[in-house]
């Protein structure tokens, strides 16, 4: 007869925290740049168009675009966040929700927004600028 393998009470515990942990951080993440979405727009907008990743006709259509985006990702349900990320979901080995959704936004809709001329640089340009500007919004 087979051995039935029944993993301890003690390994399912610190899991189900590592996995309860991850989450609640991705919560905070998302209700905290919900409230400052306009002021991180702002930041996101300005360093995107700083580094020359992206060029624009106008920097305040570019910031209202990124402003939706983040007030977007607060109305979002957990399966919309994930769809709209899934095609960067390994860009890089621990992502932050709220850089890799708006770096998402940024390469598959804001391109075609009539403001927008061009995006420039690669991906993961764009996922860390957009990143630097979201962690220093975020609480530590």
């Amino acid at each position: 007869m087979a051995k039935v393998f029944r993993p301890s009470t003690r390994e399912a515990s610190i899991l189900s925290k590592i996995e309860s942990s991850k989450e609640r951080r991705r919560r905070l993440a998302i209700s905290t740049i919900r409230e400052r979405a306009e002021s991180v727009a702002n930041s996101i907008a300005m360093k995107l168009v700083d580094a020359k990743l992206i060029e624009t006709t106008n920097k305040n259509g570019l910031e209202e675009q990124i402003t939706f985006c983040l007030e977007q990702l607060g109305r979002a349900s957990d399966f919309d966040i994930d769809f709209q990320v899934a095609p960067l979901r390994n860009l890089v080995p621990n992502p932050n929700i709220v850089s890799l959704y708006v770096t998402s936004f940024v390469l598959e809709k804001l391109i075609n927004h009539k403001d927008i001329v061009d995006i420039f640089g690669s991906d993961e340009e764009i996922y860390f600028t957009i990143d630097k500007q979201v962690k220093k919004a975020l609480p530590v």
